[in-house]
């Protein structure tokens, strides 16, 4: 089966090898031409090294895989200079200093988001009150709310439900089963299936006789190009906003406590709880995991190891991992100590006192 099974991936194409290394930025050595010097070999498709035909476009990230380089079919392969002269005659090099940058944009030539088909679907439910772009695409049972606006080329999935209120910029791509509400949103943004965004933080007063809820009168603010995964949760703020910034993003099953702020471009990997009025600042990366306690800053930079346990301020640039977390070095040093420790308890000679209690146990037995 080739890449990108038909029935689910459109693909786009095919293209000559110009337009291919125009996509991703590359050069073209001219050890790498067609005899005859045209650059216009004709690329249907991207494959893993392993797998790629004559007619496709595979690349190479990481030097433990130069083998399967050697031993490629691909019709061109997207490669840091360093390689370019192990690739194998008959395949073409392009050369770029970032190859999985080249290949992310060249499978995008290929395989585009599909577009949407504007259009509101018969089974769908929209306010009278909103507004929804002629160019943007309602699917079957999607519900939008009053004076909702969705921008232009949106895509709302099947079921999703819209807030009343509740603004989405142009080009974003909601999945199915997603509730927003108590949002405003900007554009580019992809929410997977099952993503809730707006609902009640987790607030309350605490009195003797049980709990007083604490209304949750802030909204969410998410910027552009962010991506949020399937299933993951974004509270909106208690008196402040919750703010997801430009460019980051979340993956499945997140958490994202009320008043939490992202800065722009932030990295948060699956099961990862952050808790309320915490603050990343921008280029942050939570490992797979973690939980952050709340009303702590983590600075510009910093990167949390997974299943961490932060419980107080995180420097910028500074990597931390273990709970509570610690410094890398730190963490690692006191985790050879305790190492070495074990081991020389279990190389040791018993002392006296275990002696003594061993024949004493020894001649009651006989």
């Amino acid at each position: 089966m080739a890449v990108g099974d038909p029935r689910f991936f459109a693909r786009l194409g095919p293209y000559a090898l110009a337009e291919v290394a125009g996509a991703c930025g590359a050069e073209v050595p001219a050890a790498a031409m067609p005899p005859d010097g045209s650059a216009e070999t004709l690329l249907d498709g991207v494959a893993p090294l392993q797998l790629a035909g004559p007619s496709e476009v595979s690349f190479l990230d990481n030097r433990r895989y130069a083998a399967a380089l050697a031993a490629t079919r691909a019709g061109a392969v997207i490669v840091h200079p360093d390689m370019a002269a192990r690739v194998p005659a008959g395949t073409r090099a392009l050369v770029t200093a970032d190859p999985y940058v080249g290949w992310a944009r060249v499978a995008g030539l290929f395989h585009p988001p599909p577009p949407a088909v504007p259009g509101v679907h018969a089974t769908a439910l929209v306010d009278a009150s909103a507004t929804v772009d002629a160019s943007a695409e309602i699917g079957p049972f999607a519900v939008i709310g009053a004076r909702a606006a969705i921008g232009p080329r949106c895509r709302i999935g099947a079921h999703a439900a819209i807030g009343e209120g509740v603004t989405i910029g142009a080009d974003c791509r909601i999945g199915a089963h997603v509730s927003i509400s108590h949002a405003l949103l900007g554009a580019r943004i992809t929410l997977y299936p099952g993503v809730r965004v707006g609902q009640d933080g987790f607030g309350f007063a605490t009195t003797k006789a049980g709990f007083v809820s604490v209304p949750q009168l802030g909204r969410v603010l998410i910027e552009d190009d962010v991506e949020v995964g399937a299933n993951t949760t974004i509270d909106r703020g208690s008196a402040h906003d919750t703010v997801i910034g430009a460019g980051c993003r979340l993956d499945n099953l997140v958490q994202i406590g009320h008043n939490v702020r992202l800065g722009r471009c932030c990295v948060v990997v699956a099961q990862v709880g952050i808790s309320g009025s915490t603050v990343l600042e921008d280029f942050v990366m939570i490992g797979g995991q973690a939980g952050l306690a709340g009303h702590i800053r983590v600075g510009r930079g910093a990167r949390v190891g997974a299943q961490a346990g932060v419980m107080s301020d995180v420097a910028a640039a500074a990597e931390v991992v273990g709970s509570p977390a610690l410094p890398s070095r730190e963490f690692f040093r006191q985790v050879a100590t305790l190492r070495r420790f074990v081991a020389r308890q279990q190389t040791s000679p018993p002392d006296d006192d275990d002696v003594g209690r061993t024949g004493s146990t020894g001649s009651s037995a006989t």
